[in-house]
């Protein structure tokens, strides 16, 4: 292999195409859970105040997913466990936006 393949197999520490994809379904979800924390960012800037939009906790959400199905790939339990359990907390914080607020 020579060309684009070998230097991208190179900068990405990996053996074959195969990794190629992976190295890259990784780095995508790395950029939705960053983008996450624009989003909130933003959000905050906008209100001068801190808040947390609904789309934070999607965001939050599919990075994990995505994040948690990279660390199966990769067979990474530092990475399953830390994207388990968080997405957990994001699936729980999304089950209460979306429930029907009852006083107390």
């Amino acid at each position: 292999m020579s060309g684009i393949g070998e230097w991208l197999m190179r900068i990405l520490l990996v053996e074959d195409w195969a990794g190629v994809w992976l190295a890259l379904f990784g780095l995508s979800a790395q950029c939705v859970f960053m983008a996450r924390m624009v989003v909130q960012w933003l959000a905050s800037e906008r209100a001068r105040a801190s808040v947390v939009p609904e789309m934070f906790w999607w965001m939050s959400l599919v990075g994990a997913a995505m994040l948690l199905i990279y660390g199966i790939m990769r067979r990474d339990i530092v990475i399953i466990s830390a994207q388990a359990f968080g997405f957990a907390i994001y699936a729980r914080n999304l089950w209460f936006i979306r429930r029907p607020q009852t006083r107390s």
